[in-house]
């Protein structure tokens, strides 16, 4: 059981689905707003950066590597370390040391002495963190909402993710990095800092109480155990890996694709933010309409959906090099990136004991995300041989390939384990 026991009296159960979700939940939300706008500022200034320094499809597609191999490497320590301590106190330190990686990383780009090697490094230290913040920040939620309000919580958080981190992130990003360099990594340290005041002033106690705990690998191998046991999330924790390594494939070479004149798009570097920003338009329609859709076609009917929506995501720029059309099926991938991430986040969350949270989130990320660093490469080299946009091509086949697995899913695979677990 965790600490404190039960949600704030404002969530206290007897409501329904109308229960509010209380002032703790809309401060982590607002933490969540602020640092992930600095994540979607990030994530653009870094490859339009690293254009700076080399034109290499590969070393491009490195700094996505960096950013995301921490996914790979420490993962299962995030998860046994937020089942360990206070998960507030995880994503307050993470934030902190993400907001210091940034800040040397803006005076190195200032004193003229940075390489593309420089970015590498500052994007292994923000991988790190992430790996903790995002682990704690999934954890955390069901010690402070309703489990039954989960998907509501979900949709609302993952609403204004999205909002920050990909519609009004990227094409800040875009437009700083044209201020230059040093302003676009010093936002993105300063709202980490920001995130972390506003982190401070939520109450309360977030340490799962549990026995004396056992040895690092010990704990880490129950929650492999318990992801591995449950064939459900096992087989969605796949899913998500194989569509992560095909859209970070994909992504790591678009703005070798879509930025400069003598690219397919031919966008300038705000204007390859704004086209980052159709799948945020897209996410966010789909995190606020998530429950309803959730409601109207059923769990199975949606996850199904959403699958083709993803090859239509990484396979546009290979259908055309129309830049609008592109952020059409852009706003579409976006969509079903929501709709599944809230109804799969949430099952998750009801499926899995609080003590082994943590470990779980932390596993099934390892499957989920693991695979993103190896996209990137894959992308790069793929890119190097046969060319940028066959890599869309290449990408959205493999993620039809999905279709596979998710025939296997159906109403009654994903009631059962709610069922097994007592989920209300």
């Amino acid at each position: 059981m965790a600490t404190p026991s039960s949600p704030p009296s404002d969530d206290s159960p007897g409501t329904g689905t109308t229960t509010p979700l209380g002032g703790r939940f809309w401060r982590l939300w607002s933490a969540s707003a602020l640092s992930n706008l600095a994540d979607g500022v990030l994530r653009v200034a870094l490859p339009l950066a690293a254009l700076r320094f080399t034109d290499s499809p590969p070393l491009v597609a490195g700094v996505t590597f960096a950013l995301t191999v921490p996914w790979l490497l420490f993962a299962l320590p995030a998860g046994a370390l937020a089942d360990r301590v206070d998960r507030r106190s995880a994503m307050l330190g993470a934030n902190i040391a993400r907001g210091l990686a940034l800040t040397v990383l803006a005076l190195v780009l200032a004193s003229g002495t940075a390489s593309i090697w420089t970015l590498y490094a500052a994007a292994l230290c923000v991988g790190v963190a992430e790996t903790v913040y995002d682990t704690a920040s999934q954890s955390i939620l069901p010690q402070v909402v309703p489990r039954r309000r989960l998907s509501a919580a979900n949709g609302r958080l993952h609403a204004v993710e999205l909002t920050a981190q990909q519609f009004v992130g990227p094409p800040l990003g875009g437009l700083l990095v044209a201020l230059g360099l040093v302003a676009a990594f010093a936002a993105p340290a300063g709202l980490w800092l920001a995130a972390l005041g506003v982190l401070v002033t939520v109450g309360g106690r977030y340490r799962v109480e549990r026995a004396a705990p056992a040895p690092l690998r010990s704990d880490i191998a129950e929650g492999l155990r318990f992801l591995w046991r449950d064939r459900l999330l096992r087989t969605l924790a796949a899913m998500v890996g194989v569509s992560n390594f095909a859209t970070n494939a994909a992504f790591a070479v678009l703005v070798l694709y879509a930025v400069g004149p003598d690219s397919a798009l031919g966008l300038t570097e705000p204007g390859y933010g704004l086209l980052m920003t159709a799948a945020a338009a897209g996410s966010l329609l789909g995190a606020l309409g998530a429950d309803r859709v959730e409601r109207l076609l059923g769990r199975a009917r949606s996850l199904w959906l959403t699958v083709l929506t993803f090859a239509l995501l990484v396979g546009a720029p290979a259908l055309s090099t129309n830049p609008f059309a592109v952020a059409a099926c852009f706003l579409v991938g976006g969509v079903g990136i929501a709709v599944w991430n809230v109804i799969t986040v949430s099952l998750r969350q009801r499926t899995t004991p609080d003590a082994l949270l943590g470990r779980v989130n932390s596993a099934y990320r390892l499957l989920a995300w693991g695979t993103m660093p190896l996209g990137a490469a894959a992308g790069g080299l793929l890119a190097q041989f046969v060319g940028v946009r066959a890599v869309f091509a290449v990408m959205a086949l493999l993620v039809l390939t999905l279709l596979v697995p998710m025939a296997r899913i159906d109403r009654a695979a994903l009631g059962s384990g709610e069922a097994e677990h007592g989920a209300g």
